[in-house]
């Protein structure tokens, strides 16, 4: 693990005007979460949205003896006075107060997850150009937006460890590389770190890369909120130059699920961007954005700025869990070999990839066991990797998961169940020509074939094999037989998925007509 130096204080946000804003504001607050609070505590009659009223009356019963009433208490609905109602609202002061825990110029709260921030910053890049470089290891809503936004992409491809089927990140020379071959001018790029097994890309590196090409580079930092809140963590990619970054809160910072943040850098880019992200965010949010979500990044938030000897506390308690899998001899972390590739210049230490092959079984048999025999539940799998991550102020009892994969071991051990799991998948499959535009295939006239009748193909859809996400095929992208080969592996392992599949065998496909 990396041991890192203080990363400089982040600067106060200012507002689009240049000027600083509730100076007194203190990180030891979480106003919007106070203000929703203060609120239910009232005794008000609600003859309005939302239908339950707060209250445990009538058909509501049953959300409260299932909820709690208080929780039904906190849906406050959007515009509310006290709330979010008005100038300089707690919840402008939460914003702020995100936004100078970050680092950055701007935040955005995210209620529909970093997929509605992948969309959104699809949406306002396109202001800017619509040539992109995208890291070909993109979340499949970044995709969505390409499509939204009507972007020509072009692709850097990252490193990956065949044996694993683990993607890690790009080097700055192979961004330059897919910017120069990139058919028109490069007006953005987006590239994932961390990733999704933990690997830490150089981003101040490839900031320089895009900005010296005249392009805005978008950071999926989807993993890593909690990044920059420690001096023995990676910075955040907020303060080393990225123009947009994304991050899940709900991820590892605690925060409920589908809850997320966009801020936006205090770069060269920042003035045009800004308008840009926030009709994008009119665009992408609902009108009813859900209260506790919002509270929750708050919360959130002050935690990560005020909790600094728990975070301590829970890093060493990492190290002995990592330690302690270590010690079993037939367990590794693959994390401790990210550091011998290129495009990797840090991992983060919440995340355990590890190399279960000593079982015997492939690793999408042993997380479905896992959660079957043993009610444990893994973060994913690849055919020989089991990843685990560990919530910031976790101690999870590892040596349980240790006796599970033991148990399975001795079970399997010279027995006909045994295999080799990186036989288990076929390799990843290289992608397809790029035949026509994504938001053209989309939108195009379309047909469904079979399987053997797919190859060659233009797909009008985006085939992600989950987890962790990633497509396979992009619209616009011709189909291989290596690819029809891998998905219906995935589709046919246990915890196998396919997002965008027309049948869960992947049997058929959606194809532009001919």
């Amino acid at each position: 693990m990396t041991v890192h130096q203080d990363s400089p204080m982040p600067l106060a946000p200012h507002s689009s005007s240049g000027s600083p804003m509730h100076p007194a504001l203190t990180q030891s607050r979480a106003p919007y979460a106070e203000a929703l609070a203060h609120a239910a505590d009232r005794n008000s009659l609600f003859l309005s949205t939302p239908g339950h009223g707060g209250t445990r009356t009538g058909i509501s019963a049953g959300q409260a003896e299932f909820f709690g009433e208080h929780t039904l208490s906190l849906d406050i609905p959007p515009l509310f006075d006290g709330i979010d109602l008005g100038v300089d609202t707690p919840k402008d002061e939460a914003l702020q107060l995100a936004a100078e825990a970050w680092g950055a110029r701007r935040t955005w709260f995210l209620t529909n997850g970093s997929s509605q921030g992948n969309r959104m910053a699809a949406l306002a890049i396109g202001t800017l150009g619509s040539g992109v470089v995208a890291q070909r290891s993109a979340h499949s809503s970044f995709i969505d937006g390409i499509v939204l936004a009507g972007l020509k992409p072009g692709f850097v491809y990252p490193n990956v460890d065949e044996v694993n089927g683990i993607a890690h990140g790009v080097t700055p020379d192979a961004l330059r590389h897919a910017i120069r071959n990139h058919p028109e001018p490069v007006t953005a790029v987006y590239l994932v770190t961390p990733s999704y097994f933990g690997a830490v890309a150089d981003v101040e590196a490839l900031a320089e890369a895009a900005h010296e090409a005249g392009a805005a580079l978008i950071i999926d930092a989807a993993w890593g909120a909690h990044f920059g809140f420690h001096p023995d963590l990676p910075a955040s990619p907020v303060t080393q130059g990225a123009d947009i970054v994304i991050m899940s809160t709900h991820k590892l910072a605690g925060s409920l699920t589908q809850s997320a943040l966009l801020h936006l850098g205090d770069t060269e880019f920042a003035d045009r961007l800004e308008p840009a992200l926030a009709r994008a965010f009119m665009m992408t949010a609902s009108t009813s954005e859900n209260a506790h979500l919002m509270a929750s990044i708050d919360l959130a938030r002050r935690a990560l700025m005020t909790s600094t000897e728990a975070i301590t506390n829970s890093l060493e308690n990492i190290r002995h869990i990592r330690a302690q899998i270590e010690a079993t001899d037939r367990y590794h972390l693959l994390s401790g070999e990210f550091l011998g590739h290129a495009d990797v210049v840090d991992i983060d230490p919440f995340r355990l990839p590890i190399d279960i092959a000593a079982t015997g079984l492939d690793g999408h048999t042993v997380r479905k066991r896992l959660a079957e025999e043993f009610d444990i539940f893994p973060e994913m799998s690849t055919a020989t990797t089991l990843v685990a991550l560990i919530g910031i102020g976790k101690s999870p009892d590892i040596g349980r998961l240790i006796d599970a994969l033991e148990t399975l071991r001795l079970e399997t051990a010279d027995s006909a169940t045994a295999t080799s799991p990186a036989a288990s998948l076929p390799p990843l499959p290289t992608a397809g020509r790029l035949a026509m535009t994504p938001r053209e295939a989309y939108f195009a006239d379309s047909e469904l074939v079979t399987a053997a009748e797919a190859v060659g193909r233009v797909s009008v859809s985006s085939l992600a094999a989950y987890p962790p996400g990633i497509p396979n095929v992009l619209p616009g992208e011709e189909i291989t037989a290596d690819t029809v080969d891998f998905l219906q592996a995935v589709a046919a392992s246990p915890s196998g998925h396919v997002r965008g599949a027309v049948d869960p065998g992947l049997e058929t496909y959606r194809v532009v007509r001919n």
